[in-house]
C-alpha cells in the first residue's frame, strides 16, 4: 500500500485556467490566486441558482504550531 506522500508525489497538478474552462466557468466568475487555485465569486453563484444542487467538497487544513499543538 502506498503512502499518503507517495500518492502525492505521483499527482500531477493542472493548471486552473484548463480547469475551469473545462467547467464553463465564464471568465468573470472566477479569480486566479497563483496557476493551481482560484476564487469563485457570486456572479458564478448566481448564474448557477436555479440548477439542481449537485454534491458539496469540503476542503480545509489545520496548520499545527511549533509546539505541536
Amino acid at each position: 500500500m502506498l503512502s499518503d506522500i507517495d500518492i502525492a508525489n505521483q499527482a500531477s497538478m493542472r493548471p486552473i485556467r484548463d480547469i475551469v474552462r473545462e467547467l464553463g466557468i465564464g471568465e468573470q466568475e472566477w479569480e486566479p490566486y497563483g496557476h493551481y487555485k482560484a476564487k469563485l465569486n457570486d456572479k458564478l453563484w448566481q448564474r448557477l441558482r436555479n440548477q439542481p444542487d449537485g454534491q458539496l467538497v469540503l476542503v480545509t487544513a489545520i496548520n499545527p504550531t511549533p509546539a505541536g499543538e
